[in-house]
């Protein structure tokens, strides 16, 4: 039976809710083996699913654990998701920002996908910080400080944790069907009114094409109308890193940076989004709630909010570490970056440790890549490109090779 699922959707027919529940459900209870889902994965990545299919699975996600209610506290609960890029901390910046203007945030996070970074194990590089709260500690985080950012509960979503940690590990991230269950099954369980979704589209995102990054997007509305929730979606540009770090602890570095005040292109497109959320959760114009985001960074509410979840969360930020072993890596030769290749830089910081080759893989969150030279900047031979915070010293000279110099 397992096979013959197995076989009918690579030959590219639709499953019944029947089959999928059968195999999907089965993989839950380890019935279905990792092996048999990989391929059944890698067939769904070649060959697509209908919207039927894709509304189906996304039930039988919901449907594996519980289905969060925070209809007992006030406002309306937005939630914001980003399809993964390299250098991509928006959610330390947008949560402590919405929050601090009265918008609730209750947002589950993800571990690091292929080579894009997961928010939770950034988090995680503060130390003491807890990730690992329950439904109680959840609503009772809301309830006292208006946000709250953790990963999936125990018996939220189960069997997407289950399968989101062997697509990390099989070649089966870069699927829209898959992408898009994952994502809208756990917004749906995680109990949020309105849900803002920001698809990365670029060389160092999980979507490489205008056209996929539109499918994606009328999913995600398609699903959130299904299940009645108001879905917003933003395509952002993930062709170069998002920021000028990559790694954990350093990235909560820059995110505190761009709550103090830092400016530059990440902090733009924090603004946006932040404006965006805040005009779901308030019903007003964008313009508006962009007045009140910029307004709520430079009186410091949004850092001072930051520093209260982290601390609610257990987190030590005094002690937050990045390596003390550096290495530099200089230009050969003079000219104007047009590009640094996100993809590969992503690729390298998994290297480094900064994230996942196997599931049992452990990070280590003092190891990353600070960018000291930007796309657009000019440079001259031996200046320092970037500044590597590495666990073992060795020569990365060849990391040159991913900025684009012209």
């Amino acid at each position: 039976m397992i096979t013959d699922i197995i076989n009918k959707k690579r030959l590219g027919k639709t499953l019944t809710k029947e089959e999928l529940e059968f195999i999907f459900n089965g993989y839950l209870k380890k019935k279905v083996k990792d092996y048999q889902m990989s391929a059944l994965l890698m067939a769904i990545c070649i060959n697509g699913m209908s919207d039927e299919e894709i509304f189906n699975l996304t039930d039988i996600f919901i449907k594996s654990g519980d289905v969060l209610d925070f209809s007992d506290i006030k406002g309306i609960k937005v939630d914001k998701h980003s399809t993964g890029g390299v250098g991509d901390k928006t959610t330390m910046v947008i949560a402590p920002i919405v929050a601090s203007l009265g918008v609730p945030v209750i947002k589950m996070s993800g571990r690091g996908l292929g080579h894009t970074g997961g928010t939770i194990d950034k988090l995680e590089s503060i130390p003491g910080f807890r990730t690992d709260l329950t439904d109680n500690q959840v609503k009772e985080e809301v309830k006292q400080i208006g946000m709250v950012v953790t990963s999936q509960t125990a018996n939220l979503t189960p069997l997407d944790k289950m399968i989101y940690a062997l697509r990390d590990v099989t070649a089966t991230v870069e699927s829209i069907p898959l992408i898009a269950t994952s994502i809208m099954s756990k917004k749906i369980a995680g109990g949020a009114d309105k849900i803002l979704i920001d698809i990365k589209l670029g060389k160092g995102a999980l979507i490489k094409t205008k056209e996929d990054a539109n499918k994606l997007s009328e999913l995600m509305i398609k699903i959130g109308n299904f299940y009645g929730r108001e879905v917003r979606t933003m395509i952002t540009n993930m062709d170069n890193p998002l920021g000028d770090s990559i790694g954990n602890s350093i990235e909560v570095e820059e995110a505190m940076d761009i709550l103090n005040g830092k400016k530059g292109m990440l902090t733009d497109l924090c603004i946006e989004l932040a404006s965006e959320m805040v005009s779901m959760g308030k019903n007003i114009d964008k313009n508006s709630a962009k007045k009140q985001v910029i307004e709520t960074i430079n009186n410091k509410n949004a850092y001072n909010k930051f520093l209260e979840f982290a601390s609610y969360q257990k987190g030590d930020i005094k002690k937050l570490k990045i390596s003390d072993k550096k290495i530099e890596i200089k230009s050969d030769r003079e000219g104007i970056i047009e590009k640094i290749d996100a993809l590969e830089i992503g690729k390298f910081s998994v290297k480094l440790g900064a994230g996942r080759e196997n599931k049992e893989d452990k990070i280590n969150p003092t190891v990353g890549i600070k960018l000291n030279k930007l796309v657009g900047d000019k440079v001259k031979k031996d200046d320092i490109l970037c500044t590597l915070f590495v666990e073992k010293e060795q020569n990365y000279d060849y990391i040159c090779k991913y900025f684009v110099i012209n």
